[in-house]
């Protein structure tokens, strides 16, 4: 079992549509009632994602790459930009539909997954620099999304500040406390070759159980309405498009201008991959039964987000230069 998922882990790119596909087929199959109860599993399927990540994250990591340049211009990048930009692009593509532009901005406010370190490491980018914005970026907006939605889409769309930072307490804090807890327990008890060797790989595959589960979810909350405005795909896919396309832009040129090779595919990274499992959590849990249009935008992101992250790293050396070893321990 334990090759099968982490062999699924390693192919994102062709799982995540066949569980989006397997998630409408029975959303359309059976009844709304049934298919709405799913929702009882949003909370525990993102507590399944973000735990395994802190379980196999190394604390060290982060003395290692905190570059105040490098993570501010990431946190600048996250916070000050592309939420903005994502606001206006839902402004402009839903001007009727406020929770279809909610879930635009949404995916654009909680930066960072553990894509985010596996995607850099396979890019040979600096992973220390991942490790950290991975941290700082999920932690900062966990915190900040509440005040970002309310500030924003607040005179549109109706907004629990309690309600939504409870849901973020539970799916974002409580997972990384007792991961990191667990991390500490198992260390205890294996060395930590033992560690890397035996046990930290199968956390992932936790972790893949937990994304194509929400994303199942997501898609049979939807699929009736799918059903009945095929368009509406289209319509959501261009501007989800668009912002990929702008923030892939702006961070390479950004990277190339200020930053070397490693830590400039660090910053792509860390400010493209959005952790787009929370935002669906936030989504479906925080906003009640409207909450399903913005997970629908949220949910097409992932082919997108997952599709051009693979694609990038094919293009890093035209984009970056070769890797040089002096970059490869970073």
């Amino acid at each position: 079992m334990w090759k099968i998922l982490m062999r699924i882990n390693k192919n994102l790119v062709y799982a995540i549509p066949l569980f989006m596909l397997a998630g409408f087929l029975f959303g359309g199959a059976v009844d709304a009632t049934l298919s709405r109860k799913l929702k009882l599993l949003i909370i525990p399927l993102t507590f399944l994602m973000v735990y395994p990540m802190m379980v196999t994250l190394n604390i060290k990591h982060l003395k290692q790459g905190l570059n105040p340049k490098l993570q501010g211009t990431a946190q600048l990048i996250n916070f000050v930009l592309i939420p903005f930009i994502a606001f206006f692009l839902g402004k402009w593509f839903f001007p009727e539909q406020p929770y279809m532009a909610l879930g635009l901005l949404l995916a654009s406010l909680l930066p960072t997954s553990g894509m985010t370190i596996s995607w850099t490491g396979f890019a040979k980018g600096n992973m220390g620099a991942a490790v950290n914005m991975t941290v700082i970026g999920l932690t900062l907006g966990s915190l900040a999304t509440p005040f970002y939605v309310s500030g924003l889409l607040g005179a549109e769309v109706e907004v629990d500040i309690l309600k939504v930072m409870q849901q973020i307490l539970f799916i974002v804090f409580l997972p990384m406390g007792l991961g990191y807890v667990t991390r500490q327990a198992l260390l205890k008890k294996y060395t930590m070759p033992e560690f890397k060797a035996k046990i930290a790989p199968r956390f992932p595959a936790m972790s893949t159980i937990g994304v194509l589960g929400i994303v199942f979810v997501a898609m049979a909350l939807k699929a009736s309405t799918i059903i009945e405005s095929p368009g509406l795909l289209l319509l959501i896919f261009i501007p989800l498009l668009l912002l990929y396309l702008i923030n892939f832009a702006l961070s390479t040129v950004t990277a190339k201008m200020f930053f070397n090779r490693g830590d400039g595919i660090a910053l792509v990274y860390g400010t493209v991959m959005r952790n787009l499992s929370i935002a669906l959590a936030i989504a479906i849990n925080g906003f009640g039964e409207a909450g399903a249009n913005a997970a629908l935008v949220i949910a097409l992101a992932y082919i997108i987000q997952v599709q051009s992250a693979a694609w990038y790293v094919k293009f890093t050396d035209r984009f970056f230069g070769v890797v040089v070893r002096d970059e490869e321990a970073c």
